[in-house]
């Protein structure tokens, strides 16, 4: 199992605990010189060369999806103008964020044509033109959007080649890196699917094929036709249902896993506690794991990383993701953040490292809690 060793230029005290207020206050100086980065990048299409700063650990930094190589740590970019979770944010605000997430290390970013729909990855494709052959650009189709509105599951050959070419136009380039399929379509054969992905990768138009929320019956049927890049499913300390089957079928086949949500949609990032509560409208209300008393039997899983964070001198958040990323060297995760600390917290995690002590211990009391509103095991063996 592949672990990251320590980055020697960060010195580590065992004795001081760290939450994210504290984080974000010891390294206010440091996010405001990033955030002026990215305007100074933005102004004169100058970035920072990262591998000719520090080329060792850049370079121990990446993962590989397959045969694609990205970040160990991606950006999940659906957040910033979906307005899935909070209001669409201006594009002046979060260029700069995908910009400086670059300049910390990130070459990877998550969009689909149905956040907004299509907002969001007119703003990715923004963001990243200047640096477009320095990233991988992932993008999802999958949903009936000729209303401009989310409609029902279409995954025709038709709809594909149609979802691509506005994602071809939106994003400012001339291929997708990694191109998903967001939903099975029960009405589509997965064979026909991967088949028509296929063709556009003779094309050019696409370069990777991917999945998400799909059975290990599902991605060994598409990979017979199409080599499967990667499948990106919900995977969390507390979204654990993906061990079952899926996480080692994507390793006996040679596809990357790619966790969404993994700080549990800000829950492990310690943004919530036992009071929490959400208006009618907000999304998390369907959220079976967010409810009331869900949310205060998960706070024993917060209290278990929070004791490891004061083990390990790091965040709620930063631990988190360190334990993904420990658990296979094909783990890929894409927490989403609309502000650049949060962004350079979650690339602490790359500085954290387990024993193969520690990560059974953590899993021992991890199982010893009881999880409520989380999938069961046997619902990642049916597509979702």
């Amino acid at each position: 199992m592949e672990k990251y060793t320590e980055d020697p230029v960060l010195k580590r005290n065992e004795n001081n605990p760290v939450n994210r207020r504290d984080f974000i206050s010891r390294s206010a100086l440091l996010g405001a010189g990033m955030a002026a980065a990215p305007l100074m990048f933005a102004n004169n299409n100058v970035s920072l060369d990262r591998e000719a700063l520090n080329p060792s650990v850049y370079r121990q930094r990446k993962r590989l999806l397959g045969t694609l190589e990205v970040s160990a740590i991606g950006l999940g970019c659906m957040g910033m103008k979906s307005g899935s979770y909070d209001p669409p944010r201006d594009n002046k605000d979060m260029v700069p964020v995908i910009r400086g997430a670059f300049d910390l290390g990130v070459t990877f970013f998550d969009t689909a044509e149905v956040y907004g729909p299509f907002t969001d990855e007119e703003l990715v494709g923004e963001a990243l033109a200047p640096i477009r052959d320095q990233v991988v650009i992932a993008s999802k189709f999958g949903f009936d959007l000729s209303t401009g509105s989310r409609g029902g599951r279409n995954s025709t050959p038709e709809n594909i080649r149609l979802a691509v070419e506005g994602m071809l136009k939106r994003l400012r380039t001339d291929r997708i890196d990694l191109l998903y399929l967001h939903r099975l379509d029960p009405n589509v054969p997965i064979e026909d699917v991967a088949g028509t992905v296929k063709d556009l990768i003779k094309e050019g138009k696409a370069l990777h094929f991917g999945l998400s929320e799909v059975s290990p019956a599902t991605i060994r049927k598409a990979h017979a036709e199409q080599r499967v890049s990667a499948l990106q499913s919900e995977y969390s300390l507390i979204q654990r249902a993906l061990e079952n089957e899926v996480i080692d079928t994507c390793g006996e086949l040679g596809i990357g896993f790619v966790p969404w949500g993994p700080v549990c949609r800000g829950f492990l990032g310690d943004k919530f506690n036992e009071h929490s509560r959400f208006s009618s409208d907000s999304r998390l209300t369907a959220v079976p794991y967010f409810t009331p008393d869900a949310i205060k039997a998960h706070m024993e899983v917060l209290k278990l990383v929070r004791e490891w964070g004061r083990k390990k001198d790091a965040t709620p958040a930063q631990i988190s993701l360190a334990w993904l990323l420990a658990q296979r060297p094909y783990i890929v995760p894409i927490p989403g953040t609309t502000k650049l600390h949060h962004m350079k917290e979650n690339q602490g995690a790359l500085d954290i490292s387990f024993t193969d002590t520690e990560l059974k211990a953590f899993r021992a009391d991890l199982e010893k809690i009881q999880l409520v509103g989380v999938r069961g095991p046997e619902t990642v063996l049916v597509d979702q």
